[in-house]
């Protein structure tokens, strides 16, 4: 199925697409890899903001909302589990694009795939637990 095309097809600009580095994380292996923790040190570079320190997280780089938690398909997501959880994105089939939850059964999922191509709403997982069901 290859569903309704996105009302609008914006190009996603993202100011920064490198994870942000927590403060001496590379000197360390135990938080090597570890996400970011704001520094509370009353002496800490990092917290002060000074020149040549690794940057922090700030509100400058969230990214525009006309473009915000959007997939590069051009579709807001929305999780539904059954089938009046779908039909309520009926007039909103060219925004939002609906994705069957993790727990619902192979039962349900089938009547979800089944609703969404008579409503035009495309499904993001549409193929998920279906063939391997189909094909075991």
């Amino acid at each position: 199925m290859a569903g309704p095309m996105p009302l609008t097809k914006r190009t996603i600009v993202k100011k920064r697409t490198k994870k942000f580095a927590r403060h001496q994380s590379d000197q360390f292996m135990r938080i090597m890899n570890s996400s970011w923790r704001k520094p509370k040190g009353i002496d800490g570079r990092v917290r002060r903001r000074f020149k040549g320190a690794i940057p922090m997280p700030s509100i400058g780089y969230g990214s525009d909302k006309r473009t915000r938690n959007i997939h590069p398909n051009g579709f807001k997501s929305v999780v539904v589990h059954n089938v009046s959880e779908l039909e309520m994105l009926l007039m909103h089939n060219r925004t939002y694009a609906a994705t069957v939850g993790k727990s619902v059964s192979v039962r349900v999922r089938k009547e979800i795939i089944e609703r969404a191509e008579q409503l035009a709403i495309r499904l993001t997982n549409a193929k998920a637990r279906i063939e391997a069901e189909e094909d075991a």
